[in-house]
This record gives C-alpha cells, structure tokens and sequence, in this order.
C-alpha cells in the first residue's frame, strides 16, 4: 500500500511523504479497509510534531478519520459474533493510519455510509457528526422554540451544530471571522450570523434574543466561554466544546451563579469507555437526520485535494484557517490514477 508514514517529528506539514509500505496486517477483531477519503484534523497537526496527547510509538502512519470499502473482515470477532459488515461495504470511522490506501479498524470504530453518500462526504463524519448531537442532546438538551449561539460556526463541528439545533426547532445564532464563513454557516441553515472579531458581538447577539434576555445555549469550540456570559440567558447552558484559540480559560464563577447558569463539558471520545450505549444512541440518531436529509456533509469545496500527496497542503490550508467545515482528500483506489 502507500501511506505517510512517520519515522521522526516533523516541524510542518511540509515535511510529510507519501511512501510505498507494506498493507496493514489486522488483529483479529480488526477489520481491512480500502480507504477512498481521508478527513484531516487539527490533531493531526499536533501529532505530527509530536505535540499531541495520544502519541503512538515511532514509527506511525498519520491521520485517523477516513472512508472506505471493507476488503477483509475479522478472522475471530469478539464473542463469537457475526462481523456487522461484509466484504465490499462501505463504511466511515477512525483508526490510526487514515492517510493510506488500506487501514486496519476494529467494527466499533466503523459506521455504514449513509444511503445516498459519496465517501467524499461521509470520510469527515465520524468525529464532529456525535461530538455536536451529544453535546446539544444529551448534554445541553436543547429544546424546539429556543435560541442556540454556535461560535465557529463555519468550522466542522460549528456546522453539525448549526444542522442539528436546528433540526430539533430551535433559532440559530452564527459566529465567524469572516463574512465567507458567515454566509458558509447560513447556507447549513443558521438563521442569524455575527462576526466575533467586531468587539460588540455578544451585544448584538441580546439584541437578536426577545427583550434582550440573551441565548438559551451557548455551544463553544473555541473557548469564548468568559465573554458569552455576556448574552447569556438566565438558566442558559454554556457547552464547553473545545480549546481552538489555543488557551484554556478561566471563568469568574461568581458570574456563573448570578446569572444561574451552567457550564456543561463534553468528551466524546470517552463515550465509548463510560457510556457505551450512549454512543449507539448518538448515531441512531444522527442516521435518523441523515435518512430524512436534516443532515448533510460539511465537506469544504472551495479548493479540491487529490491524492495522498495532496494531504501536506490539506494539512497547511487547515492549519491556517483558510477552510470551512471538513477539509477532505479524495484517495483513489490503489492502482488508478488521481486524475
């Protein structure tokens, strides 16, 4: 197979290579996938320079999240069970080694393609789709009719949240840097949208709320909770998402209680170790959006990437906020040409 493979940290995406490897030998609960796309992740960029929490041991081919078809199944699945997927299924999911031709993944890292997607569109599912529905139905319980702010609305989490508030009725309240990102955020379906580099935005978002109240839920990626207690309703929720701007924030805690409030965190990626059947609840009904066409790929189209020699610059226009949503490379099948 071809894969990038790396032997030593590296400064930048730059100094990735795409290398002819020997195929995955998977475990035997494991099962061998074709990948046709790989999604790229801000981990990504950290693991890379050896900067990320989860470092595996050197060497390690790089990426995770991908799409595919199922080339082998498990030789001794767990328990005795029958293996969920077939020979040719298409399948998304994450597992080590995302940018290559094949991968080794076990059946609970794999989800079935949605009916009627292109692996293009499903390969950036698997991480953002249930991190945005868990935390806004199961951690912030959002309900029909109320106001939900989503900051970095145009990133892939920002637009599964966008889809999903509003697919449960309530309004949406947009956040970006740039007015591409803003009109990228109301296409997915955001009914408001607010620049946060302008200083006032947590006044216009009360001014968007009945009577200047302010907003129901706050759904931060970012870290921009301090500020958003600032438009913030009275028994709102504020979902601790994530840190992209880089610092970790210190919230005065006496605000918390005067506006009687709470502050919700969310990690998904332990879900599967605390709250297994959350997990399955998660997707059952994430794939009841999806069927009813509430939810759609957040895949990023302004500029295409092909091949696996095109994840380096993937990897650099991510890193540099140029993009929106889920940046995506296409990988054809082995032996075909990227053309």
């Amino acid at each position: 197979m071809r894969g990038i493979q790396v032997t030593e940290y590296v400064k930048d995406p730059g100094g990735l290579r795409v290398t002819d490897l020997p195929d995955p030998s998977p475990n035997h609960d494991q099962y061998l996938i074709g990948i046709r796309a790989s999604a790229t992740n801000f981990f990504d960029l950290l693991q890379i320079r050896g900067k990320y929490q989860h470092q595996p041991p050197l060497p390690w081919i790089s990426g995770s999240e991908f799409s595919g078809v199922v080339l082998r199944t498990p030789s001794s699945p767990p328990r005795g069970q029958t293996p969920k997927f077939k020979v040719g299924d298409k399948v998304f999911g994450a597992s080590q080694g995302g940018y290559a031709t094949k991968v080794a993944a076990k059946e609970e890292s794999l989800r079935p393609v949605p009916k009627g997607w292109s692996f293009f569109e499903a390969a950036g599912l698997f991480v953002t789709a249930p991190t945005s529905y868990a935390a806004l139905v199961h951690r912030a319980r959002v309900r029909e009719g109320e106001i939900v702010l989503v900051h970095a609305a145009a990133g892939g989490v920002g637009l599964a949240a966008v889809q999903i508030a509003n697919a449960l009725g309530a309004t949406v309240i947009a956040t970006g840097g740039t007015q591409h990102k803003l009109d990228v955020a109301r296409s997915f379906g955001a009914d408001h949208t607010i620049n946060y580099t302008d200083p006032t935005w947590p006044e216009q978002v009360r001014k968007l709320t009945p009577s200047g109240r302010g907003v129901d839920v706050v759904y931060d990626p970012v870290g921009m909770i301090a500020p958003s207690m600032k438009c913030i309703a009275w028994n709102g929720r504020l979902l601790v998402i994530g840190f992209a701007a880089g610092e970790i924030e210190k919230v005065a805690m006496n605000r918390v209680l005067l506006k009687n409030v709470s502050i919700v965190g969310l990690h998904w990626g332990m879900y599967a170790t605390m709250e297994p059947q959350t997990v399955e609840d998660v997707w059952n009904g994430l794939f009841e959006l999806m069927e009813s066409g509430r939810f759609r790929g957040t895949v990023f189209t302004d500029q295409e990437f092909v091949g696996l020699e095109s994840v380096p610059n993937a990897l650099k226009a991510l890193g540099a906020r140029e993009t929106w949503g889920k940046v995506v490379v296409k990988v054809p099948p082995e032996g075909q040409s990227k053309m």
